[in-house]
């Protein structure tokens, strides 16, 4: 293990210390209310960007060495902001729908009960919502790495070009068909058993278990061959 390693870790454990010491997390919890699109974007930024590093990390051997990562750090923290409004907008519409009988749910306060509405928040969420998220972060990436990082060479290149730098195979076949059904709806069905102000902390953190999950998959792929 290197230094950069250990670094990595202790910048995750420091973070994770927040929500477990009572009086960080008493600060976290009345901050998460008074300013949720500024917590949303702290949190994901930070968390998903720590998480790219690791991926980044297990691929080639270093964190660092790729132009981009501060804008791709503010796309992130962007993509936070949207994710404190759509977890909410899925969270009250499908507990709406499931008064007005248009969804399935039971009528009591059991275990049962909230896994059967996190449930269908996280299915229906990732069925309308992921599929166009997962896309236009696609986007937005192959964007910076063909502009390396520059904001001037960025807005010079053609859509087109954008475009064609995507596998769409792969999205479609592995992120959409398999990702999803597989991974996010069963982890945002615990993501939404969880209080209000974690369930955008916990998607971060999920980012980073995917992305070591895949990384890790990939590179024992490559040593078996």
């Amino acid at each position: 293990m290197k230094k950069e390693d250990i670094l990595w870790l202790l910048i995750i454990v420091g973070l994770s210390l927040i929500v477990i010491i009572t009086q960080s997390r008493i600060v976290f919890e009345k901050y998460t209310v008074l300013y949720p699109y500024l917590m949303g974007f702290l949190k994901t930024s930070i968390l998903a960007t720590l998480g790219e590093r690791l991926v980044k990390r297990i691929k080639t051997g270093s964190y660092l060495g790729d132009k981009g990562i501060f804008l791709k750090f503010i796309v992130w923290g962007a993509l936070g902001i949207v994710f404190v409004l759509i977890f909410k907008l899925f969270s009250s519409g499908v507990l709406n729908a499931q008064e007005a009988n248009l969804l399935p749910s039971i009528n009591n306060t059991s275990f049962i009960a909230s896994l059967l509405t996190a449930f269908m928040i996280s299915f229906l969420m990732n069925i309308c919502f992921a599929p166009t998220f997962m896309l236009f972060h696609k986007v937005t990436d192959t964007y910076i790495e063909l502009g390396k990082g520059n904001i001037k060479q960025i807005v010079r290149i053609p859509f087109k070009d954008v475009v064609d730098q995507i596998d769409f195979h792969y999205y479609l076949d592995f992120i959409v068909l398999k990702t999803i059904p597989l991974f996010w709806i069963p982890a945002h069905t615990i993501t939404f058993l969880l209080p209000e102000n974690y369930r955008v902390l916990m998607a971060a953190y999920l980012s980073i278990v995917l992305g070591f999950m895949l990384s890790l998959k990939s590179y024992k792929k490559k040593t078996n061959q």
